[in-house]
């Protein structure tokens, strides 16, 4: 069934990693794409992220597999280690039998790698305008399409409207208005060049170290030149959604009692940024006529199953074959997109809070963490994670 291709072009609220994705995913079927980002230049603040091989499926769909790839590195294993006393509590290999199950690596990569992929496929594909410093103020809607209004009153025209700007979306707010859901739990980021990185942690492993309200994760990036360092705690004192400049006095103030192993990650970064993170609760319809959300502004997510990116990728495929099989036709397409994400997105968040209270566990639950995963063979956890990187093009859209 082939609709014709509006003449307007489709408008995405947003630049990051699920604005851009979505804009190329909208190209495949032919449309012109505006994306409208609020910051003066196109950019990814943050390091790195982990990429299952649900991902990899994504990025294949979007044309942009080789230039992620060629900027991921590939771990050989996921490892959790006890912070208290350094017992191991599980390995997952990540080598050739997971890519023989899953179709697909797990690797790492830093978030700005993501984004230059995405980037580059969308200045390649040529149907793509990127209009800088226009931040979404609100939205009207007719039978012909939609109006963007900025913040600086310019207006902007399209087909229809793809909300992807991110966790405090104004797409989102205007259409739901649900507060956020602030966790209490502050997240420390930097990267630390090898050289600075300790010899005895330079493993080739998504590493995470788990203690009682806190945890601590490090990774090679950029061909082994880098460290990811995140480490996440309670805070003490009621938090408010936002990302500042870290305080090396804060961080180390939280980590008594953890191994000196582990204890070596939050004296390295000389510079953090700090997330007080939050998500909102799953809603059931983020779907509104002619416009729709995707990514964060649609779902957003603790980070403990590190799926943020990886969702906002399955989103704008799923976007574009839904797009596919209706013809363009936007309001049909929408809903199905929607009706084929609710479920899968909202698992993905309760799965995170669930996954960060297994993380920071104290006391004899600690004591039950640390028994969950022994003597399992790589095939169980396999099993186990079948629902979440078994994710593929073809089996994307619900009946």
């Amino acid at each position: 069934m082939n609709e014709e291709t509006p003449s307007l072009p489709v408008l995405v609220a947003g630049g990051g990693i699920g604005g851009l994705a979505a804009a190329l995913a909208l190209t495949r079927q032919g449309m012109k794409v505006t994306v409208l980002e609020q910051a003066a230049e196109l950019g990814e603040i943050g390091a790195g992220i982990q990429l299952g091989p649900n991902a990899f499926a994504a990025f294949d769909a979007l044309g942009v597999g080789p230039k992620a790839r060629a900027r991921a590195v590939y771990t050989d294993e996921m490892v959790m280690h006890d912070a208290l006393d350094e017992s191991l509590v599980g390995r997952i290999p990540v080598g050739e039998a997971f890519r023989q199950r899953f179709g697909n690596p797990y690797a790492v990569i830093h978030r700005a790698d993501v984004h230059q992929s995405l980037l580059e496929g969308a200045q390649e594909c040529g149907r793509i305008e990127v209009r800088t410093s226009t931040a979404v103020a609100r939205v009207e809607q007719d039978d012909a399409g939609v109006t963007v209004i900025d913040a600086k009153g310019g207006r902007h025209r399209g087909a229809a409207l793809i909300g992807a700007d991110g966790v405090k979306s104004a797409v989102r707010a205007q259409y739901v208005n649900d507060p956020a859901r602030v966790s209490g739990h502050v997240v420390y980021r930097a990267v630390v060049d090898r050289q600075d990185f300790p010899a005895d942690l330079q493993w080739n492993a998504a590493s995470i170290w788990v203690g009682p309200n806190c945890h601590l994760v490090h990774y090679p990036l950029r061909g082994g030149e880098q460290y990811n360092v995140v480490v996440t705690f309670h805070s003490r004192q009621a938090e408010q959604w936002s990302v500042t400049e870290g305080s090396r006095e804060e961080v180390q103030s939280y980590f008594d009692g953890i191994c000196p192993r582990a204890r070596q990650l939050i004296d390295l970064p000389k510079s953090w940024k700090r997330w007080a993170t939050a998500d909102r609760e799953p809603i059931g319809q983020w779907t509104f006529g002619r416009t729709t959300l995707l990514g964060d502004a649609a779902h957003p997510t603790l980070q403990y199953l590190a799926q943020g990116a990886c969702m906002a990728l399955e989103d704008a495929v799923t976007l574009g074959e839904a797009l596919r099989v209706h013809g363009n036709a936007f309001e049909p397409a929408f809903a199905h997109y929607q009706r084929s994400r609710i479920a899968r997105t909202a698992r993905i968040v309760l799965s995170a809070r669930e996954m960060g209270r297994i993380f920071h566990a104290k006391g004899v639950e600690r004591l039950v963490r640390n028994d969950l995963w022994k003597g399992r063979s790589p095939e169980r956890f396999y099993d186990a994670l079948e629902w979440l990187y078994g994710w593929k093009v073809d089996n994307c859209l619900a009946p």
